[in-house]
């Protein structure tokens, strides 16, 4: 088994609760860790055989441009979506984070972080 990382993905997205939000939007970050045999790719060395990082790239910015309220909302469907399109992840770590949230405070960012495995 191995690890693929994906740290650092930056968006600008329309997330959140307050109306100002949906109008102005934010900057965030995602970190995606997945988890998949990588034994036969490092043995032939083919793109196919291994979980392309650019497939799950895309997953993550298509679903960031999805407007929710909520952070977990959009985190559950990158996860639902890593696992129905990529049959090799065994296992995902995700977080995702608004930066500089609008929470009355000098905060630099508010992270949720999923979980899951493969049913």
């Amino acid at each position: 088994m191995g690890i693929i990382k994906l740290k650092n993905i930056r968006t600008f997205s329309y997330h959140g609760c307050l109306v100002e939000e949906s109008k102005i939007g934010s900057d965030y970050s995602v970190d995606l860790e997945i988890k998949a045999d990588l034994r036969k790719s490092m043995e032939t060395d083919e793109l196919e055989d291994t979980v392309d990082y650019v497939h799950l790239n895309k997953i993550v910015m298509e679903e960031m441009a999805i407007r929710s309220k909520l952070l977990e909302h959009v985190a559950q469907r990158i996860v639902k979506r890593v696992f129905n399109e990529i049959p090799a992840v065994s296992r995902v770590v995700l977080e995702v984070s608004k930066l500089n949230p609008p929470i009355g405070g000098d905060v630099e960012a508010v992270t949720i972080q999923l979980e899951e495995f493969r049913a």
